[in-house]
């Protein structure tokens, strides 16, 4: 498997890779755009793991719907 890392792609290949990866997981999450999450990343600004780490500590353990205060 090729590098993902900005130092190793183009920003054609950063597009790429982020629309195909958002193509295989449809590409939203309870109706957030995740294309808008990885510009950083197509810029070459933030690398993936670093963008998906933060994404997950924001959002970790989060149920959308549940009630709370049962």
């Amino acid at each position: 498997m090729k590098s993902l890392l900005i130092k190793d792609t183009t920003l054609e290949e950063r597009k790429q890779i982020v629309q195909e990866s958002l193509n295989y997981s449809s590409g939203d999450c309870d109706g957030q755009d995740l294309s808008d999450i990885y510009d950083d990343y197509i810029l070459g600004l933030r690398e993936l793991a670093d963008i998906n780490r933060e994404f997950s500590e924001k959002h970790a353990g989060e149920i959308v719907g549940e009630d709370t205060n049962r």
